[in-house]
């Protein structure tokens, strides 16, 4: 069967926007700027400014799953639609109402849903326009949109805050992201059906083809699990709690990396940290989504998990400038890793055809580990001062996941 000349510059226009999107969506990673500012002007607790916090990330979660059923019936254009009106609601609802209930409702429940229903949208899109082998470095490229986002949000939200007040600041940026995921929302759409998916010939495989540590183009193509059919499997709840216990230790610092910088350096240019954060964790997702597809999802992983471990028993050292610069930059890549390696795992070992929803149920994961890391942060920062204990245990819980990974393997191709 021949095909007609396809014009393949059509799957790259897919997956930059795909990367624009999430770069609004990233707003939630700028939210220490935010933390801060309403800590030192309007006489918040650290605890009152996880919850909002930790409120959008559970329900981003939580909107993932419907998201993704939403994408495999209807395709992106709705979701991304509804992410974006909702995206500059819940900004102007912060906005109006400065107070912990208002935040929780606004940026916590109506943008942590715009969150929810625009993050679900790009990746599994731009994936479906590449081939298998290439699906670590897609995923790594779009994904990296969001953690690029704090790079330009935190300092846009810093002077914004600067000249014009938490509440101004709150309204333009919704303006602004509404804008640009509506537009966004136009260009985003799943290939025809006579599409061939870009990316040439696969690299041939080094070890037994069998094993997950080869690259994902060992994958079988009709490897297709239901939500249900995955879930019955042990390797869903094994990445699961892999990706609770990992994304947990990186949200603490996310979300507390202002607090941070000023508690154990006295330092008050908290941005910059995150925007060096951000930076790490851009280059974190492309960086090892191109690894895993050369040396494998699980090897990849591992590693990420133990570098993960080393910063967080490191970081109570973090005083100055520099160190506080290294552990931002290696809390952004390890942490950017897994937004790569989590969703490319879940496609190679269940399949792209219920893609959004399979990693909705992955991606709860990653709610929970935000809902209780930074609010058990928040807590201790206020009752001992420091984030000590908060370190140790993010660094317990990696090397566990990081013992997890060694044991697991992916599952047998379906029949």
């Amino acid at each position: 069967m021949t095909h007609i000349q396809q014009n393949n510059s059509r799957a790259w226009v897919v997956a930059v926007f795909g990367t624009i999107i999430n770069l609004c969506l990233g707003v939630l990673y700028a939210w220490s700027v935010f933390s801060k500012a309403l800590q030192d002007n309007l006489g918040f607790t650290a605890t009152e400014t996880s919850i909002p916090y930790s409120t959008a990330i559970i329900v981003f979660a939580l909107f993932m799953v419907p998201a993704g059923i939403m994408l495999d019936r209807f395709g992106p254009r709705l979701i991304l639609l509804m992410s974006g009106i909702l995206m500059g609601a819940g900004l102007v609802v912060a906005g109006i109402f400065l107070n912990v209930i208002g935040l929780v409702i606004g940026f916590g429940i109506i943008a942590g849903a715009a969150m929810g229903f625009g993050y679900a949208a790009p990746t599994p899109t731009s994936t479906r326009w590449f081939k298998p082998h290439m699906r670590g470095t897609i995923t790594g490229i779009v994904v990296g949109g969001y953690g690029l986002a704090p790079v330009y949000v935190s300092p846009l939200s810093e002077w914004l805050i600067n000249a014009f007040g938490v509440s101004t600041a709150f309204f333009y940026l919704g303006a602004f992201f509404t804008i640009l995921l509506v537009l966004s929302a136009f260009v985003m759409k799943a290939p025809p059906e006579d599409w061939v998916p870009v990316g040439g010939e696969p690299p041939k495989p080094k070890k037994d083809p069998q094993k997950d540590e080869v690259a994902a183009t060992a994958v079988a193509e009709g490897n297709d699990y239901s939500p249900g059919e995955m879930m019955k499997t042990p390797q869903f709840w094994s990445l699961w709690v892999m990706y609770a216990f990992s994304a947990s230790a990186g949200l603490i610092i996310i979300g507390h990396v202002a607090t941070i910088a000023s508690v154990q350096g006295g330092l008050e240019t908290g941005f910059i940290f995150a925007a060096f954060l951000a930076i790490g964790n851009a280059g974190g997702r492309v960086i090892t989504g191109i690894v895993s597809d050369k040396i494998g999802r699980t090897a990849t992983l591992i590693i990420v998990f133990l570098l993960q471990a080393i910063n967080m028993f490191a970081f109570a050292a973090y005083t100055t400038n520099l160190t506080l610069t290294i552990g931002a930059v290696v809390t952004g890549a390890t942490y950017g890793a897994l937004l790569a390696l989590f969703p490319a795992t879940t496609w190679d070992w269940f399949g792209l055809k219920n893609a959004g929803t399979n990693y909705g149920l992955i991606f709860t994961a990653w709610g929970v580990g935000g809902l209780v890391g930074p609010i058990i942060a928040g807590q201790i920062i206020d009752s001992t001062g420091g984030y000590n204990a908060a370190y140790i245990m993010s660094a317990v819980l990696l090397i566990i996941a990081a013992v997890m990974g060694v044991f697991t393997r992916e599952p047998k191709p379906r029949t």
